[in-house]
């Protein structure tokens, strides 16, 4: 084998190599960009957490409007906070509540309106 496929074998391997590591861990996450209002609370039907994983090292909050549009919401809002801990604190006080708070296998939580 020549010397010059050589050299441009050696290049291909590291372009693959440089393009397998773009994708690091901590950088798959679901929400690519959060939406800055929470809109009416009587529109979601749904509210999904999602714990910081080895696959995405950022807690992401998924709405499911009634309409089946779904937007993630930033975690760092005070209105998002709010809203959070209200439905926590419903689900630490009555197991009858209307507000379900169940955890699913992918590390979520998910609460239904």
């Amino acid at each position: 084998m020549s010397s010059i496929i050589k050299v441009f074998l050696l290049l291909a391997v590291m372009v693959c190599i440089s393009k397998a590591q773009l994708h690091e861990p901590g950088q798959q996450c679901l929400c690519q960009r959060v939406r800055g209002l929470l809109g009416l609370r009587s529109d979601i039907k749904e509210i999904q957490i999602y714990k910081a994983t080895i696959f995405c090292n950022k807690v992401e909050i998924l709405v499911t409007v009634n309409s089946g549009l779904r937007y993630c919401l930033n975690p760092q809002m005070k209105a998002v906070k709010k809203l959070v801990a209200r439905i926590m604190t419903k689900q630490r006080a009555s197991t009858a509540s209307p507000v379900k708070l169940t955890p699913t296998p992918a590390a979520t939580s998910t609460a239904r309106l």
